[in-house]
C-alpha cells in the first residue's frame, strides 16, 4: 500500500505529539529524566512524521524520517535551521537514555529536549493549520 497524503493522518500525529509532550512534562515533575528524554523525543518525532502525512511519503526508521524533514523542511528553511540542530541533539539523547545504562541525565538538559519538543509542536501546528486551510 503506498502512503496517501492524509489531513486526518496528520492531525492524529499531532494529537500524539501533544500527548507525548504532556507525558514528558509529567516524567519530568517525578524525576524520571530518562523517561522524560523519550517522551520529549517522541514528541518532536510524530510533530515530524504529522508534517508528512501531508506528503504521499513514509518511512519505517526513525533516521530517515529525519534526515528527509531535515533535508527538505529544514534546508529549505521551511522550518527554522536551528531546529535541525535541536532534532539531532534530542535523538542522541534519546538513545543514549534508552540504551545506555551508564548514561547520567541532568534535570536541565531534560528540560531543553521538553522545550525543543515545545518549540517544534508549536511549528508543526502552525505549518499544518496553514497547509490544512
Amino acid at each position: 500500500m503506498s502512503p496517501k497524503i492524509s489531513k486526518d493522518l496528520a492531525k492524529h500525529r499531532l494529537e500524539q505529539a501533544f500527548d507525548d509532550l504532556k507525558a514528558s512534562e509529567i516524567l519530568y515533575q517525578s524525576n524520571l529524566y530518562k523517561s522524560a528524554n523519550n517522551r520529549a523525543y517522541y514528541s518532536i518525532f510524530h510533530s515530524i512524521k504529522a508534517v508528512l502525512a501531508l506528503e504521499p511519503i513514509d518511512f519505517k526508521r526513525h533516521k530517515d524520517v529525519i534526515a528527509y524533514f531535515n533535508q527538505y523542511y529544514v534546508n529549505k528553511e521551511l522550518f527554522p535551521k536551528k531546529i535541525g540542530k535541536k532534532i539531532a541533539v534530542a535523538s542522541r539523547i534519546r538513545e543514549d537514555s534508552d540504551y545506555d545504562d551508564e548514561f547520567i541525565v541532568k534535570p536541565e538538559v531534560t528540560q531543553e529536549q521538553i522545550n525543543t519538543a515545545k518549540e517544534l509542536l508549536k511549528l508543526v501546528e502552525e505549518y499544518i493549520k496553514e497547509k490544512i486551510q
